[in-house]
C-alpha cells in the first residue's frame, strides 16, 4: 500500500528545500496564495507575507499570464519581471508546477545589477565615443582645409597645425585616461599592500606641479608631518593626489592659494589628506555627481582647462582600492576641500 504524503509534510519537504536556496523561491497554490516564502524572498519582498494573495501584491502582466499558462499546461513558465516600485529592480522568474494539487513554485533570479551595469557600460561607450569624436571631427576638418583651399597658406598652415596639436593632445588625454581607469577596475578588489609615505609622496606631487602652479600664479602650501605612512601603491596614490592638485590649479586658481595638509584621520582611519583652494567653488547640487565618468559642471570650460571629466572617478576608484573615503565640500564663493581618509 502507497502511503500518500499530507499537503502538511509536503508543505515542510518543499519549504525546507526553498529555505537551502540562495535566490528568492515562492510556494504558490492553486489560487495563488503564498504558501511559503525563503528568507531570500522574504528579504526581497518583505511586504509579501505568507498565506497572502501573489496577484494582490504583484500586478505584473507577463507573470501573471506565466503562473495562468504554467497551471494549464504543466510546465515551467519562464518571464522577465520589471518593477519600479519602491525601487527600480528587474528578474529573471520562473514559474513550474511542484507538489501536485495545482502548486506553483515561483523562483527569481536578480537581474538588476546585471541591466544596471549594462546601461553603465553604454553610457560609458556613449560618452566616450561623444567625447572622442568631437576633437576627431576638428582634425579631419582642418586636415581636409589644408589639403584643399588653405594647400598654399602658409599663415593659416601654421595657425591650422596649432589647433590640431591641441586637438591630438586632448585626444592622447583622454585615451589615457580611459586605459587608466580600465586598469584601476582590474584591480579593484585587490588591496594594496605597499607601503607609502604621504609626506614625501605630496612633495614630489608639488614638485611636478610647479610649472603648472607658477603659470596659474598661485601658490601651493603642504603643512604635513616629517613622514605619515600609509599602505598603498605609490604609482596610485600620486596620481590621486597629482589630480586633485591639478584640478585646485585649474579651478580654484583666482584663489591664489592652494592648501595640502595631512592630519590625523577620523574614527578608522590613521591620516586624512584635503586638498583646499579658494577660488569660485560649486554649486551645491554639482558636489555630489563630480566623481560621475564624464560629468562636468561647466563642459566647455572644462574642456578649455584640458579635463578629461575622468579625473575623480579615477581618484574615487583608485581610494575605493585602497579601502578609503573621499569626500568633496564646495559651495559658490568658497572654494573646494576634497578630503581623502587612508588606513597606516
Amino acid at each position: 500500500m502507497v502511503e500518500t504524503i499530507s499537503p502538511e509534510t509536503r508543505l515542510d519537504i518543499l519549504g525546507g528545500l526553498a529555505d537551502a536556496l540562495p535566490d528568492p523561491l515562492l510556494l504558490l497554490d492553486r489560487r495563488a496564495l503564498v504558501l511559503h516564502r525563503n528568507p531570500a524572498a522574504a528579504r526581497e519582498f518583505p511586504d509579501l507575507a505568507q498565506g497572502a494573495l501573489l496577484t494582490a501584491s504583484v500586478r505584473n502582466p507577463a507573470l501573471l499570464g506565466a503562473i495562468d499558462a504554467a497551471r494549464r499546461s504543466g510546465t515551467a513558465q519562464t518571464v522577465e519581471l520589471h518593477q519600479t516600485v519602491p525601487n527600480e529592480t528587474w528578474h529573471r522568474v520562473e514559474v513550474a508546477p511542484v507538489g501536485g494539487d495545482g502548486w506553483l513554485a515561483v523562483t527569481l533570479r536578480s537581474l538588476t545589477e546585471e541591466k544596471r551595469m549594462n546601461q553603465l557600460r553604454s553610457d560609458f561607450i556613449a560618452n566616450a565615443s561623444h567625447e572622442l569624436r568631437t576633437p576627431l571631427t576638428s582634425l579631419i576638418g582642418f586636415i581636409d582645409t589644408l589639403l584643399g583651399p588653405a594647400a598654399n597658406d602658409e599663415a593659416a598652415r601654421g595657425r591650422f597645425l596649432g589647433i590640431m596639436r591641441q586637438q591630438a593632445g586632448r585626444m592622447s588625454n583622454l585615451i589615457d585616461d580611459l586605459l587608466s581607469l580600465s586598469r584601476i577596475e582590474m584591480r579593484q578588489h585587490l588591496r594594496p599592500t605597499g607601503t607609502v609615505d604621504l609626506s614625501l609622496l605630496l612633495r614630489d606631487v608639488r614638485d611636478g606641479l610647479e610649472t603648472q602652479a607658477r603659470d596659474a600664479g598661485v601658490e601651493v602650501e603642504i603643512t604635513a608631518p616629517e613622514t605619515a605612512p600609509v599602505t598603498g601603491e605609490r604609482t596610485e596614490l600620486y596620481e590621486v593626489f597629482e589630480n586633485l592638485v591639478d584640478n585646485a590649479l585649474k579651478y580654484g586658481a583666482s584663489g591664489g592659494r592652494v592648501e595640502i595638509a595631512i592630519t590625523p584621520g577620523r574614527v578608522g582611519y590613521d591620516y586624512a589628506v584635503t586638498v583646499t583652494d579658494h577660488g569660485d567653488g560649486i554649486a551645491q547640487q554639482h558636489v555630489p555627481r563630480l566623481t560621475e565618468r564624464f560629468y562636468r559642471v561647466d563642459a566647455e570650460s572644462s574642456r578649455k582647462k584640458k579635463g578629461t571629466g575622468l579625473g575623480l572617478a579615477i581618484v574615487k576608484h583608485i581610494v575605493n582600492r585602497h579601502h578609503g573615503l573621499l569626500t568633496i565640500k564646495s559651495a559658490p564663493g568658497e572654494g573646494t576641500r576634497v578630503e581623502v581618509l587612508l588606513h597606516r
